[in-house]
Formats: C-alpha cells, sequence, structure tokens
C-alpha cells in the first residue's frame, strides 16, 4: 500500500477515473445492446433513433481513450449495416 501523500492520492484518483470509465463503458454497451434488439425486433423507426444515441455514446467513449478509434468505428458499422438492412 501507498504511504506518501502523492501515492495515496494518485490511487485515489485512479480509483475515481476507473470507476468512472467503467460506468461510461457500460452505458455504451447497453445502448448497443438496445439497438440490437431493436433491429431484432423489426423496429426499424426506433432502431434509427437509438442508433443516432448509440453512436453519440460510442464517439464520446472514443474521444476519453475509453475505447480505441478503430473498435468504435467498427461497432458503428456494423450497427449501422444492421439498421440500414431493416428498411430494405
Amino acid at each position: 500500500m501507498a504511504n506518501i501523500k502523492s501515492a495515496i492520492k494518485r490511487v485515489d484518483v485512479n480509483n475515481k477515473k476507473h470507476a468512472n470509465n467503467q460506468a461510461q463503458k457500460s452505458a455504451m454497451r447497453s445502448e448497443i445492446k438496445r439497438v440490437e434488439k431493436l433491429v431484432e425486433a423489426n423496429d426499424a423507426e426506433n432502431a434509427k433513433s437509438a442508433f443516432r444515441s448509440t453512436a453519440k455514446h460510442i464517439d464520446k467513449a472514443v474521444q476519453k481513450g475509453i475505447i480505441h478509434k478503430n473498435n468504435g468505428d467498427r461497432q458503428k458499422s456494423r450497427l449501422a449495416k444492421k439498421v440500414n438492412n431493416l428498411g430494405a
């Protein structure tokens, strides 16, 4: 365990940041699952609006460095393909 005051503070700060990052990552994953569930239910209108919200969550996670840019792009691409195939 850290003995020095600054090291103790770093541990606290890192734990807070880790908790915030995990919460945001979890929210992003929940949004992705919500879109996939709407796609399975063939609900095109709600899936499109949910996709826009999900894309914002993914972009925010990429911006904050929670996930890698390519990972975010891949997730959005896969979801967009699913949503676009609903209309066809």
